[in-house]
């Protein structure tokens, strides 16, 4: 099995199902006493955020790179990075390395492929629903034609991430706001939702969707006990 590093803290509610699903994925593959090789290293989530919210990437992206650095000098084999947003410095962390990082969104985009699924709705913070560094991978590597929500409706989205997933609470009123959201989608099109947040499955489950739902924490998980379990 390869020893897999994880940059992770960014929540640490969805680095918790990180863990959880990579252990329970080895060992329903391996059976018996087994469990994951993971090395974790667990970010201040409050600091990583100023950073995000100033737009200070060049920092953020100094703090990641050494990161993944001392995981790989600890054995990591490969780098995964427990969050969507933070893929904004995926070609950064790769360069700044010699072993693979796993990209979330090749996850994603791999399994919509082999779905059969043409035009897909993402739902993430605003980074990842606004910027390039996402949509184009999806776009360009996976031939997807990708749609997000309005401008007051990614507001809605990127708020209840940061404001209420982040900190753990789980609000009726904010699953309504989503499933609305996701409805509208769908109305425009849409058939599959890209949870591209980590923090998204904690609150909106395959019952809350009208199409649907791809869970990038779960299709991410799924790839890395891929790459542990491979003989190469």
């Amino acid at each position: 099995m390869k020893t897999l590093g994880i940059i992770g803290g960014m929540s640490w509610e969805s680095t918790q199902t990180y863990y959880s699903l990579i252990n329970q994925g080895v060992k329903e593959r391996l059976g018996g006493l087994h469990s994951a090789k993971i090395l974790l290293y667990s970010v201040d989530f409050a600091q990583v955020e100023v950073l995000q919210a100033s737009g200070d990437w060049g920092t953020a992206a100094k703090q990641l790179c050494s990161i993944a650095q001392g995981l790989e000098a600890g054995g990591a084999e490969a780098i995964l990075i427990a969050t969507n947003t933070m893929h904004k410095l995926a070609e950064q962390v790769q360069s700044a390395i010699t072993v693979p990082l796993l990209h979330i969104a090749d996850a994603a985009g791999e399994q919509l492929r082999l779905d059969g699924r043409k035009k897909v709705a993402l739902l993430g913070t605003k980074f990842t629903m606004e910027e390039a560094f996402y949509t184009d991978k999806l776009v360009n590597d996976y031939g997807l034609d990708v749609i997000v929500p309005s401008q007051a409706q990614r507001e809605i989205v990127h708020k209840v991430i940061y404001d209420e997933l982040c900190l753990g609470q789980i609000r009726q009123t904010s699953r309504v706001a989503y499933c609305e959201i996701i409805d509208d989608l769908v109305h425009q099109g849409a058939d599959s939702i890209v949870l591209g947040c980590t923090e998204i499955p904690l609150l909106i489950t395959a019952d809350d969707s009208s199409a649907p739902l791809y869970d990038t924490t779960a299709l991410h998980a799924q790839a890395a006990i891929e790459f542990m379990l491979s003989e190469t």
